[in-house]
């Protein structure tokens, strides 16, 4: 089966799937513009200048670029966030894109672990440039509703999809909390279906954690649904806390994870590796900036990570970190394959720049955009299995749900390959 390409450029309801260095949450208080929209213009400019990772800017000439844009005239800012809009869109990089001052505040909750909506991740396939699901937010409106990933999104309430970017089916699809919006899906095998969703807000249990009984062995089962803000601290609190229980073993759930902050998901590596590199970055000029672990690691026990196709950015630099530093073993299907950082810059009139700095690379020095994570364990989800775990989430992470049964199976080989060790050291020392 042909793997299908998507391009995540904004969200609706949810992180947007990408690595960033970091998002700013305070911006100058401006009520508009300071002089003319021309302003605000030059500045998104300026910085795609200094920072992009890419100095031929895609083959454009990018002091031409300029020039066009501050020979026009804009009657108002939002004719300038359109020619702002044009201008990215030659560079042909998803990643790169302009937030309004609705979308820019829409970001900072987002990473603050809070948000309104459905619940949706939102992205765009490469091939046929249709709006589709990445993931479904777990509890939320859309997930309830029985929306999955791979959904093609073809109406919003009552406007066709076709041509319409992310940004603007955020705009439709997000809304105050107690109001309705209408989303009509086409999935494969099956058809046109309607979804009549009520928005709410969305309260992010970015990580959770429960102690899981497996043929007698307690195993410490963590799920991170996206790297914000607090996740760090969380994923620390859920560690101590199973270390407490005296699990044997730890299964960390990243499916259907769409990323978040670079630097949260290196803080997480850390918890679990003591020695070695966790990611490396390279930029325009070629410079190489290393994460490592500082010897904090909180447990050194046997470790199984699951990923899928919705496992992106954030999540891929936790998995390949753990991967290539043979810390865990890692379980389920090929991941999203996303390789780029972005830079968030708050704008002098409350809107926002999401810039392409840097890309990064394992610690074996894989670039792995376009590519993903190839699992040590190659689990797929057949429909049925789908169906059957959408239809009854209380058996996902259960010996009903292949991926994580293949991660227990493997938790318990080393568990017991451990024992034998330590019994053989025993022995030895007897002598």
């Amino acid at each position: 089966m042909r793997k299908r390409g998507f391009v995540v450029s904004a969200t609706a309801a949810v992180m947007t799937a990408v690595s960033l260095v970091g998002v700013q949450l305070s911006m100058p208080g401006w009520a508009g513009f300071r002089r003319d929209p021309k302003e605000v213009v030059d500045e998104v400019w300026q910085i795609v200048n200094r920072e992009y990772v890419d100095p031929s800017f895609n083959s454009l000439d990018w002091e031409a670029v300029r020039r066009d844009l501050l020979s026009r005239e804009y009657a108002t800012r939002e004719d300038a966030y359109e020619a702002i809009r044009e201008a990215l869109k030659k560079l042909n990089d998803p990643y790169t894109r302009f937030l309004d001052p609705d979308q820019f505040a829409s970001m900072q909750i987002d990473t603050s672990g809070e948000l309104t909506g459905v619940g949706i991740t939102l992205g765009m396939d490469q091939e046929t440039n249709e709006l589709v699901v990445i993931s479904p937010i777990e509890g939320s409106p859309a997930d309830r509703a029985g929306i999955k990933s791979k959904d093609v999104i073809v109406r919003i309430d009552d406007k066709s999809t076709e041509g319409m970017d992310t940004n603007a089916a955020v705009n439709l699809i997000r809304g105050e909390p107690g109001t309705r919006v209408r989303l009509t899906i086409r999935r494969e095998g099956e058809g046109l279906k309607v979804f009549d969703l009520v928005r709410e807000r969305i309260e992010l249990a970015t990580v959770r954690y429960k102690v899981h009984e497996e043929n007698g062995l307690p195993i410490g089962y963590i799920r991170i649904t996206q790297f914000s803000g607090n996740a760090a601290e969380k994923m620390r609190q859920a560690i101590r806390e199973l270390e407490k229980q005296g699990v044997a073993a730890y299964v960390l759930d990243l499916r259907a994870n769409p990323g978040g902050l670079l630097y949260s998901s290196a803080e997480i590596a850390r918890m679990w590796i003591n020695r070695g590199s966790i990611v490396s970055t390279v930029n325009r000029q070629g410079e190489q900036d290393r994460l490592t672990a500082n010897n904090t690691a909180l447990t050194d026990k046997p470790l199984a990570v699951l990923v899928d196709g919705g496992s992106a950015s954030a999540s891929e630099i936790l998995s390949g970190a753990l991967q290539d530093n043979r810390r865990a073993v890692i379980v389920g299907t090929q991941t999203f394959g996303k390789g780029l950082v972005q830079s968030v810059h708050p704008l002098s009139d409350g809107s926002g720049l999401a810039v392409t700095i840097a890309r990064y690379r394992t610690p074996n020095g894989n670039d792995i955009d376009h590519k993903g994570i190839t699992p040590d364990i190659l689990v797929e989800l057949s429909e049925e299995d789908l169906k059957r775990l959408s239809q009854n989430r209380e058996l996902v992470a259960t010996p009903a749900d292949p991926q994580y049964a293949a991660a227990i199976q493997a938790l318990q080989a080393q568990i017991s390959a451990r024992r034998q060790q330590a019994q053989e050291v025993i022995r030895s020392s007897s002598r």
